[in-house]
């Protein structure tokens, strides 16, 4: 038998509860033994609650027990999550987390101490909820050099630009009808100013790449400034808006970025509404593969984390291979990256094509006092020297 503890008795760590309890059988058929979950910390009390019969108050419980080899942190935030991670892989207990701000704050060290305590520390729930993303890209996709990562990362903000797409509402009313639903926070801002994604971005693409990528290296733009006029010209376009977490390892370098973007029916994520996430990624060798469902949620966030814990009860005292180095990547500086635009020009076509070489207008009845249109290549720096006041705004096409 194998004894695990979980930290934080949230919606994330009662639905582990509820997965580890609920497929107890299947489980010790796939691991050869059974799991038994021996602890639940939290400070709360939870009457008439099954977890009330291995409920714990004192993380030191779970420390100094030496049964318990595997460890799972759903907790969230930083403090006390990385405190009581650390101690536990430094007395030599492996940790499953959903924690992606954790991961992406100190990933790389926690990492390295699971290293040398010869366990894990495992984190697949921590972008794209229940998606094997990190799986794919530290294990399955190792033979291929990955060229590039696309993702919708976060569902709240997918849902607000679905519903503005597809409904015409504007961003706040869109944003309003999410919290009601429960699909964004009363405090959104980590959502629609792009820092959820940022983070998830950064852990996928340090995976892809082999080096560290700190998240706050990571150009950063949210969907605040999205309005319909920018929803009816993505329509005539036979296109859509979506917040993508991006990254790509081009011969200039390595670059990350998280914005709005245009994304054409060619492209995979284009079908990807409402609170779904996706990510795409691009091999060298596979090619195109898309991975795509439930970004969140109590059991599918709790799938992958009883994934880990299998994973990490399959190798208890020996620790899992992967090319996330310590070293951290310098990135490209942003003004180098290359996109095609979409532009809002308040003007003429003369004015356009002065600045930007030859064009095709996008003219909307309902606002006759500008035009869009699709610059062609370039790199940013170049937009900026190109674009003059009459630019109303832009937006990169994916």
């Amino acid at each position: 038998m194998v004894s695990a503890a979980i930290m934080g008795y949230g919606t994330v760590g009662a639905g582990v509860f509820k997965v580890l309890t609920m497929n107890r059988e299947l489980i010790r058929e796939r691991v050869g033994e059974e799991i038994r979950v021996k602890y639940v910390l939290d400070l709360r009390e939870f009457p008439g609650d099954p977890v009330t019969d291995v409920l714990t108050h004192d993380f030191n419980d779970i420390l100094n027990d030496p049964d318990v080899k595997i460890v799972v942190e759903t907790m969230g935030g930083l403090r006390p999550s990385y405190d009581f991670t650390k101690r536990a892989l430094l007395a030599g207990k492996a940790v499953c987390t959903s924690n992606k701000e954790l991961v992406a704050e100190h990933g790389v060290e926690l990492r390295q101490i699971a290293k040398e305590k010869n366990v894990n520390y495992l984190f697949e729930a921590s972008c794209g909820g229940g998606i094997p993303i990190i799986h794919v890209l530290d294990s399955a996709l190792t033979a291929d050099e990955i060229d590039s990562v696309h993702g919708i990362l976060n569902g709240t903000t997918n849902y607000i630009l679905t519903q503005m797409m597809d409904e015409g509402r504007e961003f706040a009313d869109a944003l309003k009808e999410a919290q009601a639903l429960g699909y964004a926070e009363r405090n959104p801002e980590a959502d629609v100013e792009g820092w959820d994604a940022c983070r998830k971005i950064a852990i996928l693409s340090s995976l892809a790449y082999g080096k560290h990528i700190s998240y706050k290296n990571v150009h950063t733009e949210g969907i605040t400034a999205i309005d319909a006029a920018d929803m009816a010209y993505a329509k005539a376009l036979k296109m859509k808006i979506r917040l993508l977490a991006a990254s790509g390892n081009t011969a200039e370098g390595v670059w990350a970025m998280v914005a709005p973007m245009l994304v054409g029916r060619k492209n995979m994520l284009y079908n990807v509404d409402g609170v779904l996430n996706a990510i795409l990624v691009h091999g060298n060798a596979v090619g195109d593969t898309l991975f795509y469902g439930s970004g969140a949620g109590s059991l599918p966030t709790a799938s992958a984390v009883a994934g880990d814990v299998i994973s990490a009860a399959r190798h208890l005292n020996r620790t899992m291979a992967s090319d996330w180095k310590a070293e951290e990547m310098e990135l490209m500086p942003l003004d180098e990256v290359k996109h095609a635009f979409f532009v809002r020009f308040a003007g003429t076509e003369e004015e356009a094509r002065a600045s930007f070489g030859e064009i095709t207008p996008v003219r909307l009845p309902s606002l006759p006092d500008e035009f869009g249109f699709v610059t062609p290549v370039m790199a940013e720096k170049d937009f900026k020297a190109a674009a003059t006041d009459r630019v109303v705004k832009r937006i990169r096409i994916a």
